[in-house]
């Protein structure tokens, strides 16, 4: 079985090669991260040296494995009818493990084939522009969203890269054209004007960063805008033409009392370990509360 079937076997959906050098976006990140609009993510700042050469994650690495793998097209919801974002399914494992665990597998793969190698496995931490990677390894390409779109599967996916010192047959794939044409669907959903042009995200207006990330209190209009979600936002990717109809799974969520009376010990308790614990307790009752004032 070559590396492709045992992604596939894995759940992996798509899998690309690609050289470990600058990243084909590195300047167009870096210009956008000069513009300031990253909202309070100061972080993005550091390892700019990192992101530019992946070689600094892994001496001597040859190869970089790109990986998609997909999550669910429904939401979690409460009884209400409160959702999230589809991402964060509250009865599984946080993505950052689930998919690392999954990931490593196949790095193994790898180890049995080139046994005098080494390889890390990145799952969205890591300072690597891994939309830019899958890309150039042809497994997807950019949509007006800024979410990397794999053809037949949409873009309800999280990316991993395996990056190995084993130079890997099967090349650099021809990257995938620009599918979206002239749609705007994107661009004209989004609640709060986040994308201000096709691939142009001002982050700190985004309702994802706003829900997860940022530490402050939210005025009326911007829990308005955030309509039923309390957690994310997935309106950007609904109206795109390459991902499935809305879904909306059996109530998975405790009620909306039930979370606003939560204490913290329960709630680490029952969600500690799933997508849930980023934005934690307090983050998701000050959210909740702003939809129902």
């Amino acid at each position: 079985m070559n590396l492709v079937d045992h992604a596939k076997a894995l759940g992996f959906v798509a899998l690309g090669f690609s050289p470990p050098v600058k990243p084909l976006f590195f300047d167009a990140f870096c210009a956008w991260m000069d513009t300031e609009k990253f909202g309070g993510m100061e972080w993005l700042k550091k390892y700019r040296d990192l992101r530019r050469d992946p070689t600094m994650l892994l001496p001597g690495c040859r190869t970089i494995v790109s990986l998609a793998y997909p999550y669910s097209p429904a939401k979690p919801r409460t009884p209400e009818g409160l959702t999230m974002a589809r991402y964060s399914d509250p009865q599984k494992e946080d993505y950052h493990s689930h998919v690392r665990k999954k990931a490593k597998r196949l790095a193994l793969k790898v180890k049995e084939s080139y046994p005098n190698t080494k390889s890390r496995v990145c799952v969205d931490s890591a300072p690597i522009l891994e939309r830019s990677f899958a890309y150039r390894s042809g497994i997807g390409f950019f949509g007006k969203n800024n979410m990397l779109i794999v053809p037949g599967h949409g873009s309800y996916l999280f990316l991993a890269e395996i990056l190995t010192t084993a130079l890997l047959p099967g090349g650099e794939t021809e990257p995938i054209k620009d599918l979206c044409g002239d749609c705007t669907r994107c661009l004209d959903a989004c609640p709060t004007g986040a994308l201000e042009g096709p691939r142009r995200l001002n982050a700190s207006k985004c309702l994802s960063y706003l829900t997860i990330e940022y530490e402050g209190e939210f005025d009326p209009e911007t829990g308005k805008k955030m309509g039923q979600c309390f957690l994310g936002c997935d309106v950007c990717q609904e109206v795109c033409p390459f991902n499935p109809g809305k879904k909306t799974r059996a109530t998975s969520l405790p009620s909306i009392t039930e979370f606003l009376k939560m204490a913290d010990g329960k709630f680490k308790m029952r969600f500690g370990q799933t997508a849930l614990s980023r934005p934690g307790l307090q983050r998701i009752q000050r959210n909740i509360k702003a939809i129902i004032a």
